[in-house]
């Protein structure tokens, strides 16, 4: 019945910082970006390494959602990366503070986790 997860969307409380970060920082694709008058929202379409789509949003006066990861509702947004350590030197490169690294206890696969500009969990695990 379901095949893969098409998209995962995102609300951000500042639109050009945010999608700095996604892009610039993260270094996702954009595939498309519209601005909805209507709404007084941007929508920006990113490209996972070509693979699946993340969707930026900007509202005005979004409310706050509890966002740790042991809150409610999504946990956090994981990455898939050849090289945890690699990835997150670079990330720490470019401003990002990241955690330090982790080994799955089960997996035995390296993983760390960092926040993008509104604190959304983000981890990065090894493939």
């Amino acid at each position: 019945m379901l095949k893969r997860i098409h998209h995962v969307a995102i609300i951000c409380s500042d639109y050009i910082v945010s999608k700095d970060f996604y892009v610039n920082v993260l270094g996702l694709e954009i595939v498309q970006e519209v601005y909805r008058a209507e709404r007084k929202s941007y929508k920006l379409d990113l490209s996972v390494n070509g693979l699946y789509q993340i969707e930026l949003f900007s509202f005005e006066n979004p409310p706050e959602r509890p966002s740790r990861p042991e809150a409610v509702g999504l946990r956090h947004l994981a990455f898939e990366v050849d090289d945890v350590a690699l990835v997150a030197a670079a990330l720490n490169a470019k401003g990002v503070k990241t955690e330090a690294l982790r080994v799955d206890e089960y997996t035995g696969k390296q993983f760390t986790f960092f926040t993008d500009p509104d604190g959304l969990p983000l981890e990065i695990y090894q493939y």
